[in-house]
């Protein structure tokens, strides 16, 4: 008897589930003994109970309460650095002469004047608030020097106007200021005291209103009076610091002395002495050293002499009279200080970083090795077979002779294939491009007289037709760049297969395979590429953390000797502008791909071409160098973008020295004027020279017949050579359809092509061809001063154009 077999529609129920809550011995059967690789490898965890986990979180908050009290504490302190403040007026019509009088208050504290050039700075000692002030001042206009400033200052004080708050060259600074990175600021309004009783509340309301937009939930501080200006450095003092990232992770110095010393062999090098505060983290004199604007450099030792402004001066009794003391200044502590000079670290050779840039490449490096005797001689046998050619010919014929007797298969017998007639009338027929001609309407033109101005001439003269002609071209490229994306002309008087033979055709852009070490430029063997820039980043980053770096600690003051400085500098210096040295990570000072996210600035619509030269301002760095713009994706391929857009941030590509991310990316341009404008702002992403920057060219054809699913296309290509090279890339149309080339037709590029459906007679046959392309080596770490910064000289008016 056979046995009852269930057959395939029995019902099937779902089996019992535990959930969350199976059992262990459930859990290890499923498993069949297997254990998950996360589980070999994750740390052994403690459950606490409720007690302990909030007697944790309590010591959590504690801790980090406690940090930020110290790092308040220790900022302007005996220990720790002055509390640097950038006084930064807004508005024209604030005076910052009386700004500086309000706070040099000699009841407050003692006040050191120090002036260089057009720079004023003083130090202000407070040892009733425990606390120390180190105050500069930048003009708006003045772009590198607060941006520079603004760099290494611990708390901006911006001055506001209390009826309009700040004039446009206010706003363009406060622009550049915030794509840049704020530290600590704070508002303050000054001549409020001036306007009357009854319009000084309206005025602070509207201020206040006005401010909002830009700084919100910041409160107006008055400057006004000694009182005033008072309960402004308390809240300096009082005020919770923010944190920069890019600075933060480097030593960096504001320079409050200088010396040079030239060298015996050349005067314009010699060695350059820094003195100042220890800012940051600590400074290891092995480390190179770059002034901000002037590139890199190495240093020789590092002393620590006697601090010239302490906040508690010695005191030091009479021997004549006890009873009269005398306080030490800050001219007799420079005084004494070759007496009290102590060295604390000097240079070691071989643990110093070293100042090469680039890789110097060999050229013979993967090339063959000259060949052998052997191998030469082999090579020669070889090529004498090959040249033997044998001949019938009559006797007593020399070889010479021999030479210009032609073979039966020399000879061309050949006849050409025949072009079919019926063929060519069938697809080759043009139609009447005079069909019909319409006939103009005359317009009436109204004549109307208008009065000269009397500037116009003045005007004129100040104008640069040639300039201009320049901007109108630039302008039109980018509005055809915008209606016909990437698409170029075939030329007619070079085959297209030359004019495209470095590009390629994909089925995919975003799936067809590319290897990114596939045909390098020779500006790739002079760059520096990591195995792994992550975790290269992440080790670096770990080191400073848990203070492995040894040298001078934060706040102590020392002078730098830096050797093979040009001379330039210190005449910078005496010029009125600061000096600011950062300390370089490892592998900051060599070359490579940098790719840094930006986006357009709403206040700029001039167009900026791709390989422009454009000025950088890369965290501490500023250079020039003439970048790519491409699509931030997410693929291993990004598409190159020859405009730089206004509605959707891009990928700057270029050749610059290795900066370790987060840093902030500013991109200026210098006009004709000699004035830099602000052309976009962004971050830094990535160092890396794989990243893949493809170019694409659109190349467009017209469909001549169209059959059920067939085409004849024409205007795409000009010779039948063209279209058999090019007969293995996929079509595509502007209405979504897909398909390729069949055969050539006839000798003039006209094409049968094949479709998934029916084109339309108003379609468009495009080809897709793609190549990559790489930044050019134009980096200059050297950039001119900008002229002042005006608004109203920048802004001019741009044409209408008509593109029909």
């Amino acid at each position: 008897m056979a046995a009852h077999r269930s057959g395939p529609l029995k019902q099937q129920n779902k089996p019992h589930k535990g959930g969350r809550h199976r059992g262990r011995g459930s859990a290890q059967r499923d498993g069949k003994g297997r254990l998950a690789l996360k589980t070999l490898s994750k740390k052994v965890r403690k459950d606490l109970s409720k007690v302990d986990q909030r007697h944790r979180a309590s010591q959590l908050r504690k801790q980090k309460k406690e940090a930020v009290l110290a790092e308040k504490r220790q900022l302007g302190s005996k220990d720790g650095p002055p509390h640097q403040v950038l006084v930064v007026p807004l508005h024209n019509r604030i005076s910052l002469p009386e700004a500086f009088r309000l706070l040099q208050d000699r009841d407050t504290g003692t006040v050191h004047l120090n002036e260089w050039g057009s720079t004023h700075s003083f130090m202000l000692l407070c040892p009733r608030l425990k606390h120390r002030w180190f105050f500069t001042s930048a003009r708006p206009g003045d772009l590198h020097t607060v941006l520079d400033m603004a760099k290494v200052a611990d708390t901006i004080l911006f001055l506001l106007d209390p009826l309009e708050g700040w004039d446009s060259t206010g706003d363009y600074c406060l622009s550049c200021l915030f794509a840049q990175g704020l530290p600590t600021y704070t508002l303050a309004v000054q001549g409020v005291s001036g306007l009357p009783l009854k319009k000084q509340t309206d005025v602070r309301k509207k201020l206040s209103k006005a401010v909002e937009k830009r700084f919100p939930d910041d409160k107006l501080l008055l400057l006004d009076t000694q009182q005033e200006a008072g309960m402004l450095l308390r809240q300096l003092a009082n005020q919770k610091q923010r944190h920069l990232a890019f600075r933060d992770r480097h030593a960096y110095l504001f320079a409050h002395a200088v010396d040079f010393v030239p060298s015996e062999e050349n005067n314009l090098l010699g060695t350059l002495k820094i003195s100042g505060y220890v800012r940051g983290q600590a400074l290891n004199v092995n480390n190179l050293l770059h002034i901000v604007g002037h590139g890199d450099f190495q240093m020789k030792q590092i002393d620590a002499p006697v601090d010239p402004f302490p906040l508690n001066p010695r005191v030091i009794k009479s021997p004549k009279d006890p009873g009269m003391a005398m306080e030490v200044c800050a001219t007799d502590a420079v005084v004494d200080m070759e007496e009290d000079l102590k060295v604390l670290m000097k240079a070691d050779p071989e643990r110093q970083e070293s100042l090469q840039t680039e890789v110097i490449p060999d050229p013979m490096e993967g090339e063959q090795t000259w060949p052998t005797e052997e191998e030469l001689s082999e090579a020669n046998d070889l090529l004498k077979e090959a040249s033997k050619v044998v001949k019938k010919v009559p006797k007593g014929t020399s070889s010479y002779q021999a030479e210009w007797i032609l073979d039966e298969d020399g000879e061309s017998g050949g006849e050409g294939d025949e072009y079919d007639d019926i063929e060519r009338e069938d697809f080759m027929e043009e139609e009447s491009q005079d069909e019909g001609s319409e006939k103009e309407e005359e317009e009436e033109c109204e004549t109307v007289t208008m009065g000269e101005s009397v500037h116009d001439d003045l005007y004129d003269e100040k104008v640069d037709e040639e300039a201009e002609g320049k901007m109108l071209e630039k302008y039109k490229q980018e509005r055809l760049e915008e209606m016909f994306p990437d698409e170029v002309d075939t030329p007619r008087d070079v085959a297209a297969r030359i004019r495209f033979q470095k590009y390629r055709g994909l089925k995919s852009f975003r799936t067809s395979p590319w290897d990114p070490k596939e045909n390098l430029p020779q500006d790739y063997a002079r760059i520096f590429q990591f195995q792994n820039f992550i975790n290269t980043r992440r080790r670096i980053f770990k080191e400073i953390e848990e203070k492995e770096v040894e040298g001078a600690e934060v706040g102590w003051y020392v002078t730098l000797h830096v050797s093979e400085v040009p001379v330039s500098v210190v005449e910078h210096f005496k010029r009125g502008a600061p000096l600011i040295a950062f300390s370089l990570l490892p592998h900051e000072q060599k070359m490579s791909v940098l790719n840094m996210v930006v986006s357009r600035h709403a206040g700029n619509t001039e167009p900026v071409k791709a390989k422009e030269e454009l000025i950088f301002h890369c965290g501490f760095r500023r250079f020039r160098a003439s970048p790519l713009f491409s699509q931030h994706t997410a693929a291993d391929k990004h598409k190159f973008q020859r405009f730089l857009t206004a509605d959707l941030a891009l990928v700057v590509t270029v050749y610059a020295p290795i900066t370790f991310p987060p840093a902030s990316v500013l991109l200026f341009k210098q006009n004709s004027n000699g004035m830099h404008s602000l052309i976009a702002t962004g971050y830094l992403l990535s160092v890396d020279p794989d990243r893949m920057v493809i170019k694409r060219v659109v190349l467009s054809g017209h469909p001549f017949k169209i059959f059920t699913k067939m085409a004849v296309v024409r205007y795409m290509f000009f010779n039948r050579e063209d279209v058999l090279w090019f007969k293995p890339v996929e079509l595509r149309t502007k209405w979504g359809r897909r398909g390729h080339i069949k055969e050539p037709l006839g000798t003039h590029g006209h094409m049968k092509c094949s479709f998934d459906g029916k084109l339309k007679s108003q379609d468009t046959v495009l080809m897709n061809l793609y190549k990559r392309v790489f930044p050019k080596w134009t980096y200059d770490p050297y950039v001119p001063e900008p002229v002042p910064w005006v608004k109203s000289e920048i802004s001019s008016t741009v044409p209408e154009m008509d593109m029909e």
